[in-house]
Order: C-alpha cells, then structure tokens, then sequence
C-alpha cells in the first residue's frame, strides 16, 4: 500500500480514531522512550516513573522531568499533531487516543483527547489532595530549593501521569476503548504498542471488524494484524494535511 492509497482509505472510512504514542512528538524535538535516542537508554530516565521511588524521593521525578514535562511548556504541536487536527476539522477522525503527557494534541486544539496515561495539566498533592494547575507549579517550583514543589500541608504535589504501579485513569481509558470499538479505522502513529494495557486499544478496532494502520519508525508486536505499515511519520502528516 502506497501513501496515496491510505489517504484513500481514510477517504473510504466513516468512521476513524487516531491513537499515538511518543514518535509523533519527536518532530517536536521531545525524546521518545524506547528509540534509538530514547529517554529509556539512560538507566535514571528508566525509573522516574516508579510510584514508590517518587514517594520515597520525589526529587529523583523532578531532576528528570524538565525534558519530557515541564521543559516542553513552549513547544508548539508538530506536523502530526496538526494533522490529526485537521482529519478532526474535517469531520473524518472521531476522537485522539494518546499515551502521551505533554498535551501536544490538547495544544493543537483536538477534542476530544483520551489521555490514558494521564496529564500533568493538573497535580495533586499526595498529602492532603489539594490541587494545583501546570502553571501553578512550574511558579512553585522556581521557588522550591531542590526543586520539588510541596503543599502547604507539608506533602509533595505530584503529577496526573500515570506513574508504574499506577491504574489508568478511569474515564480515559475506557473512554479510549469505547472509542477504539465504534469505528472503522485506527490509526496508530509513533507508538511501539508495548505498554500494556494501552497497547489493547488499538487491537479492539479489528476485533470489531475495522481496521488498523501503523505508522511507527520501528516494527511492532501488532504488525501482522495491521492492513498496512508505514515508518515514516513526516510523509504521513504531509500527506494528511496535502489532501484534507
């Protein structure tokens, strides 16, 4: 299958959802996870996602979150972000799926948006739940010694990502599957699909009778129950926004 016969595709399909995963912020100048220059080749990256590493020393989370989280608070949505956007303007793709927690979609003005591993829009203290906004604690935070932004009870505010031994949040994701099993086409874009349970989403549009594409820069697990491959992200969102 060329380009040209996915663009006729999506053309063709009713219905279609989008779900993404890091590659597609990667045009963006964010690092993925499990790429040749991932996050995940540094073994301290690995773990900042442990739930009980960051209440035992939240400092650890935040002395390596300016990259992906709170170092990415300018950064403009890309070419795919843009696209998706524009397969939304124009009535084809119903909603985003997103493993993603930079808010790049939610930037790019898609709606709606199921980020099923949580945001950091908003963070809650771990103490006695407060809340506080994105902006709130990036102001805390230039103002924290080491760093960690910590409530007014004494807690530390953590983020709404969902951190490894975490469950999903609720409305996401089912929000997400839903989604994945009342269209006719899922679009995968720049996810690996390992992540579990994530990675059953996409899965649930066939299972129902639609189909799926990939389009990601390395192979996947899902490969074989795909209609068609693609490794290019740049040609996908050029050829999106070229035709819609």
């Amino acid at each position: 299958m060329a380009m040209q016969d996915l663009i006729k595709l999506i053309q063709d399909s009713p219905r279609v959802a989008v779900f993404t995963g890091a590659g597609v912020s990667t045009l963006c100048g964010i690092p993925d996870f499990r790429g040749a220059n991932g996050m995940y080749r540094d073994p301290n990256a690995a773990r900042m996602f442990e739930i009980d590493l960051f209440d035992a020393d939240p400092a650890f989370f935040y002395r390596h979150a300016d990259t992906l989280v709170y170092g990415n608070s300018e950064t403009r949505p890309g070419p795919v972000h843009l696209a998706v956007k524009r397969l939304q303007d124009v009535g084809k793709c119903q909603g985003v799926i997103t493993q993603n927690i930079d808010g790049l979609h939610e930037r790019a003005g898609s709606d709606p948006v199921y980020a099923v591993h949580g945001s950091a829009a908003f963070h809650h203290c771990r103490s006695c739940g407060k809340m506080k906004t994105f902006e709130e604690i990036v102001a805390i935070r230039a103002q924290a010694k080491d760093g960690v932004p910590r409530c007014s009870c004494g807690g530390v505010f953590k983020p709404d990502i969902t951190f490894f031994g975490e469950m999903l949040p609720e409305a996401a994701f089912y929000g997400a599957m839903r989604l994945a099993q009342s269209v006719d086409l899922m679009l995968a874009l720049g996810s690996s699909l390992t992540v579990s349970p994530a990675n059953s989403i996409p899965p649930l549009t066939v299972h129902r009778g639609g189909k799926l594409v990939i389009v990601n820069a390395q192979p996947t697990d899902y490969d074989s129950m795909a209609e068609e491959t693609f490794t290019d992200l740049q040609e996908f969102a050029d050829a999106i926004l070229a035709n819609f």
